[in-house]
């Protein structure tokens, strides 16, 4: 019973979290780009991507970058819906990025599983992530938050 109980309990938690976009952390973990605050302090501003990496300009309002694999099933789906985003927004750019094949920005960017979704500022810096495959309303919603 006690192990039904924990399965059930873990089941429910992946199943609210998974596709959820949230927010990255301040922190900077190595490869990461740092500001200086008017007080001389660096403030962590999270990962940031370039053009060369993603292989394209990044967006002037957003980029949304997807982290894929080719036996994915919800991968397609999302990036049917990143697709439909960046076409519905003016600014708004959408990469995907085969996991397989680069992965050293999989391990620098800590991507566990596919889809991710990176919500990329125009200046690179990654501002929102999701792991599993994000609702429209969010998506729109995180962009609309990079404004």
């Amino acid at each position: 019973m006690a192990a039904l109980a924990v399965a059930v309990a873990v089941g429910l938690a992946w199943q609210r979290n998974n596709g959820r976009i949230r927010g990255v952390r301040g922190s900077t973990p190595p490869g990461t780009h740092q500001e200086q605050a008017a007080d001389g302090a660096h403030v962590g501003t999270g990962p940031v991507l370039t053009p060369a990496e993603l292989g394209l300009p990044l967006g002037q309002r957003a980029t949304l970058v997807q982290f894929s694999t080719t036996f994915c099933a919800p991968c397609r789906a999302t990036r049917r819906i990143l697709a439909e985003v960046a076409g519905m927004v003016d600014g708004v750019e959408h990469v995907e990025i085969d996991a397989e094949s680069h992965l050293d920005l999989v391990r620098r960017l800590d991507i566990r599983r596919t889809p991710t979704v990176l919500v990329v500022g125009p200046d690179g810096r990654i501002a929102k992530r999701a792991s599993g495959q994000p609702r429209k309303a969010d998506v729109i919603a995180a962009v609309g938050e990079l404004s």
